[in-house]
């Protein structure tokens, strides 16, 4: 293998009537009168408008941007060997540089009042759903957030956060190669919540699960989070800016996208040109219903958090690739978690006791082409892809 856009953006899919467009078919969900089939959670990006990948670079190095590195492969897969392929990644080069880079993440609390049911994620919920535990201290203390010991693929690549480990096992050969001290950390704080409501939107789409699940018009959230929230965000003090990774917890809440029954939108990340320069930041929902396939707890954390490392702007081209995870076609964009969606999830107990469940992830390998330069010689960090995407049509 030798690594630019995600054509997977939001426009492109509001023009085929919005995201299930591009995150292929979803189950019918009928309000209150929802089956107990079990859903499925699709994942989502806004790519960056007009991006201009030079002036990052500089931003990022000048230390007023988001902390990036520029990538160049030139992929060997079939139906690709030999073009060439140009992205960005947070951190440092993993095949040329040493040490640690940390960014900060900033964990939003949001609480959203549907007609008068209230999903809040800084309270302890009922007993049966999350243990008497608040969902955003769950948050906290899962592996997105504290070290765990992570073993993937038969190669220990330490006790870090599950992002850093991740990264380790994504580029695992240079970086054994160049002295195996590589490292991109979270620094982690926690903001005041917020509150978010769609007074005409905002649905109770099934009473079944363990607590209700909530839904809000996803086309909606992310225009109001675009021009509204994330820059009263930048405004409040409280550090928000282009060099840090705002990450808005709901608790219980999905995504549907015009109708209810176009559901579920698990999470999202974005990026987008604010006053203050790039601004990118994630949504994602810390499950406790149990209604989802696959999808509990920090799941759709772990997806978010890891394709905003891999893929901070939305813009990473790659070759076609399709037909698995939620990718019913094809697509050409370097987000690691779309083709292992729903899969069956790493399980990581903690210190707390909680076993958590985080999403299997692709490696860079699969995208452009084999050798694979990943922990075990594998193509994703729990093992299901042997080998890379091969030609997609």
């Amino acid at each position: 293998m030798k690594v630019k856009s995600r054509i997977f953006t939001l426009s492109a899919f509001l023009a085929v009537c919005a995201v299930m467009a591009m995150i292929g078919p979803a189950p019918k969900v009928h309000g209150q009168d929802s089956s107990n089939d079990e859903l499925k959670a699709y994942f989502a990006v806004h790519s960056l408008e007009n991006p201009d990948l030079n002036s990052i670079q500089t931003q990022s190095d000048a230390g007023s941007g988001l902390k990036v590195f520029t990538y160049h492969v030139t992929s060997t897969r079939q139906g690709s060997k030999g073009k060439k392929f140009t992205g960005m990644m947070v951190g440092s080069d993993p095949f040329t540089t040493k040490g640690t880079t940390t960014v900060t993440m900033q964990i939003v609390p949001v609480i959203v009042d549907i007609s008068g049911t209230v999903f809040d994620p800084t309270t302890k919920p009922d007993n049966t759903c999350a243990a008497g535990k608040a969902p955003l201290a769950l948050f906290q203390q899962s592996p997105l957030v504290l070290p765990a010991k992570f073993t993937l693929n038969g190669v220990n690549v330490g006790k870090e956060q599950y992002s850093d480990a991740f990264q380790r096992a994504n580029f695992s050969e240079p970086i054994i190669k160049n002295g195996d001290t590589y490292h991109t950390k979270l620094k982690v704080v926690t903001l005041k919540s917020i509150h978010y409501s769609q007074p005409t939107k905002g649905v109770i789409l099934s009473s079944k699960g363990c607590g209700p699940l909530g839904g809000l018009e996803f086309v909606t959230l992310l225009n109001d989070f675009e021009k509204t929230v994330v820059p009263k965000l930048q405004s409040s003090g409280q550090g928000v800016g282009p060099t840090t990774f705002p990450i808005f917890q709901f608790y219980n809440v999905v995504g549907y996208v015009t109708k209810v029954n176009q559901c579920c939108v698990g999470g999202f990340h974005d990026a987008f040109n604010s006053s203050k320069g790039v601004q990118t930041y994630g949504v994602f929902e810390y499950d406790t219903t149990a209604l989802f396939k696959n999808v509990a707890d920090v799941n759709s954390a772990s997806h978010e958090i890891d394709e905003w490392v891999d893929d901070p702007f939305g813009v990473n081209p790659t070759p076609a690739w399709g037909h698995v995870g939620q990718v019913s076609t094809c697509q050409n964009n370097l987000e690691i978690g779309d083709p292992l969606s729903q899969t069956t999830p790493i399980k990581v107990k903690m210190a707390n006791g909680m076993t958590y469940h985080l999403q299997e992830l692709a490696f860079f390998s699969w995208f452009y082409g084999p050798p694979s330069i990943g922990a075990g010689g594998k193509f994703s960090d729990n093992g299901t892809f042997t080998s890379a995407q091969g030609a997609c049509h």
